[in-house]
This record gives structure tokens, C-alpha cells and sequence, in this order.
């Protein structure tokens, strides 16, 4: 098991930046695809971002490439989002969770992730 605690969350104006982390402990991170997820209110969770375990491979959502970048860091055991010219669209919850998954087409599914953190709330201001 791996426990996953999110953190650098905030409220942030329109075009500004925030990069969110997420410290995980237990089991091995580095035998954990990261993923990192948004759901804002009323709607579904929705796939941001995923890197694979050696952090050789990234995947993105149409709607953030470009302005986000997922990264890890296996030593610290943490996950990175480096989120840049926010929009107010990009205001949720944003959950980090790991998966034992190894097929790329289950990358951007929710359900395909096994452990996930409390999330950390980013809104941005227009």
C-alpha cells in the first residue's frame, strides 16, 4: 500500500502559476505510475496528468498541454505538477493517485488507479 498526501493547493489569479506536490510513503513509489486528477464541483474527476514510473513518460489532458508539466522525483517520493497561465476553467480539487497499472490505454482512468490522496483545492480568479 502507499499513502499519498497532497500539498501546495491555493487561490491564484488568471495567467498566474502554483505547483502542487504530493509526498507518498509506504510501498516502493517507484513500482507506482502518478496521476494526477481535478474534480470541480458538480462534475466528474477528470485526468490532468500521468507519468510513468521511471518519469520517462508523460501524459496530458488536451486542456492543460502546454501550460502544465508533470515530473517525479523517485528519491523524495513525491510527484509534481507545475501548473502555469491558469485559467478560471482549471479551478477543482486536484487529487494525486498511484496505479499498478502498466497498460497506456488505462493511463487516463480514474477507476485504473489504486491509492489516492485527499486532495488540495486550487481556485483561480479571473
Amino acid at each position: 500500500q502507499v499513502q499519498l498526501v497532497e500539498s501546495g493547493g491555493g487561490l491564484v489569479q488568471a495567467g498566474g502559476s502554483l505547483r502542487l506536490s504530493c509526498a507518498a510513503s509506504g510501498r516502493t513509489f517507484s513500482t507506482y505510475r502518478m496521476g494526477w486528477f481535478r474534480q470541480a464541483p458538480g462534475k466528474e474527476r477528470d485526468f490532468v496528468a500521468a507519468i510513468s514510473r521511471s518519469g520517462i513518460s508523460t501524459y496530458y489532458a488536451d486542456s492543460v498541454k502546454g501550460r502544465f508539466t508533470i515530473s517525479r522525483d523517485n528519491a523524495k517520493n513525491t510527484v509534481y505538477l507545475q501548473m502555469n497561465s491558469l485559467k478560471p476553467e482549471d479551478t477543482a480539487v486536484y487529487y494525486c493517485a498511484a496505479s499498478e497499472a502498466s497498460s497506456i490505454s488505462s493511463v487516463r482512468m480514474p477507476r485504473e488507479y489504486d491509492y489516492w490522496g485527499q486532495g488540495t483545492q486550487v481556485t483561480v480568479s479571473s
